[in-house]
């Protein structure tokens, strides 16, 4: 085994990405803590420090892994994601690039990589995507006809609310939410127009009740085949670890052998 080899399979160890992880939240507790003036004065030098140290750490990761993985690396979108990450952090910030300090909070977003069941939840809501979308698509075109509907029949009393397509499908999606849906908007409606109730009853009922529930359910879907393959991905790789040390052991053994050969 190489010493690069080694180097990566170090830096990939649970021990070491547990320390990862904790650095993480110490970092993001620390340039919370620099938004504050009071600590800036007193301790703003030791705070950047630490974030300097933090940051080479990151950089020292990055780069082993690169170097273990080389273009594999790229292959993963988790790696991706860590490499765009601390490449943020390493821009020049400073001049008219001051703004991008406030960048490196971003780094707190790779917890999201490092940490299991983050990561198969994000997993999981990409997994969700398309689903996702064609729940969105029924739910952009129910809005689209209520929001017409709506438009000629209350835009002559209640123009602020229904003067517009757009205004209506605002208003509706308020109405949604359940935010002040009935004192705020549907019972000032149906003082001028009873028969209102007609259609926001069955609007809440389907949109409220029942199409935004179909998003929780894909949503678990996507969570337990998600759980399913990364439970197949880890019994493969334990796999390829358990081929890659019986390897290991068959050479030692070989060099074993030659070596008691010559002294035989």
């Amino acid at each position: 085994m190489t010493l690069i080899e080694r180097s990566g399979r170090f830096v990939e160890s649970s021990p070491v990405q547990s320390f990862i992880s904790v650095l993480i939240v110490l970092n993001a507790i620390t340039l919370g803590l620099q938004t504050v003036p009071s600590i800036i004065e007193s301790h703003g030098a030791v705070l950047d420090l630490f974030d300097q140290l933090v940051l080479i750490v990151f950089v020292l990761e990055i780069g082993g892994k690169l170097a273990w993985r080389r273009l594999d690396f790229f292959r993963s979108g988790w790696n991706i994601f860590d490499f765009a990450i601390v490449g943020i952090a390493l821009m020049p910030a400073s001049g008219e690039l001051s703004v991008l300090r406030a960048l490196r909070i971003l780094r707190t977003l790779r917890l999201m990589s490092v940490v299991p069941a983050m990561r198969r939840v994000i997993g999981a809501l990409f997994t969700a995507i398309p689903g996702i979308a064609s729940v969105g698509a029924i739910i952009l075109l129910l809005f689209y006809v209520s929001a017409v509907l709506t438009t000629n029949f209350f835009a002559g009393t209640f123009p602020e609310w229904f003067g517009s397509i757009g205004a209506s499908m605002y208003t509706l999606f308020q109405v949604m939410t359940l935010e002040s849906w009935s004192m705020g908007i549907v019972r000032p409606v149906m003082e001028q127009h009873p028969w209102a109730w007609v259609f926001f009853v069955p609007f809440i009922l389907i949109t409220s009740f029942a199409i935004l529930n179909l998003f929780i359910g894909i949503i678990v879907d996507a969570m337990q085949s998600q759980h399913a393959l990364e439970d197949g991905a880890t019994s493969h790789e334990d796999a390829l670890k358990l081929q890659a040390d019986l390897v290991d052991v068959k050479d030692q053994l070989s060099q074993i052998k030659a070596l008691l050969e010559r002294r035989s």
